[in-house]
């Protein structure tokens, strides 16, 4: 595992400069392993709590059902927690996951109930071109996965394709949220790939510089955004339009 000890959060470093296991050539047990590991995290550290908080106040007028989509969904545990939040409430939702790796779709899949009806899709997001408009686009923990000319990219198709508002749910590069991990890691027994990436995750993550660079570039007007920090390690982009 990377060591905390060594590492500068000043600026953000290229996914390219510092890959995550996650990202390069592995089996489908070590895939759907880490994603487990994943989600677990999510749980024990309040990841979906930005989302879902962001999710509530919607705006009335919307679809029945309203259409979200979750870019980079990976095993598919976000919209799992946004299908039950929205059965909570009386809200009718149909929900797809894009994802760009084959195996996140057979791991999603394997691990939701086919009742919820919730749609897999292998492919990249950006070339998605859905059938319906799009009320609500998601992402959770994919961002700091992409170059920085990639979240601008990211944030111009969301901008493009989200007909209500959109939201990314991703970390914040902070040396104290990168020990709290490895804090919580040594009892965890989270599966490898985690323990290498997640101190490398939170290398490639933003602030909140970062995120205002990101917007101009993309033409998306900053002060129709949100920018919050989430504790434990969180920083959330959302803007309803």
């Amino acid at each position: 595992m990377l060591s905390t000890t060594d590492m500068e959060f000043g600026l953000r470093v290229s996914p390219r400069e510092l890959p995550e296991l996650m990202d390069g050539d592995c089996s489908y047990e070590d895939f759907r392993g880490c994603l487990s590991s994943l989600e677990q995290i999510n749980r024990w550290l309040l990841g979906y709590r930005p989302t879902l908080a962001w999710l509530k106040p919607l705006p009335p007028g919307l679809s029945d059902p309203v259409y979200i989509v979750d870019v980079g969904c990976g095993g598919g545990d976000l919209l799992r927690q946004i299908s039950a939040w929205a059965r909570r409430r009386g809200i009718a939702v149909e929900l797809t996951g894009i994802d760009l790796n084959p195996y996140a779709a057979r791991a999603a899949a394997e691990s939701t109930p086919k009742e919820l009806g919730i749609a897999w899709v292998t492919g990249d997001a950006l070339e998605y071109r859905p059938e319906k408009p799009v009320d609500i686009v998601v992402s959770s923990l994919m961002a700091h996965h992409l170059e920085d000319e990639g979240v601008v990219a990211l944030l111009r198709w969301m901008e493009a394709t989200a007909q209500v508002g959109w939201f990314i749910n991703d970390l914040e590069r902070s040396e104290w949220s990168c020990r709290l991990f490895g804090w919580v890691e040594r009892t965890a027994g989270w599966h490898r790939f985690v323990r290498h990436d997640g101190p490398v995750s939170f290398r490639r993550a933003f602030r909140e510089e970062d995120w205002v660079q990101f917007l101009t570039a993309a033409d998306v007007p900053r002060n129709a955004v949100s920018v919050e920090h989430w504790r434990p390690g969180r920083l959330c982009v959302g803007r309803w339009k």
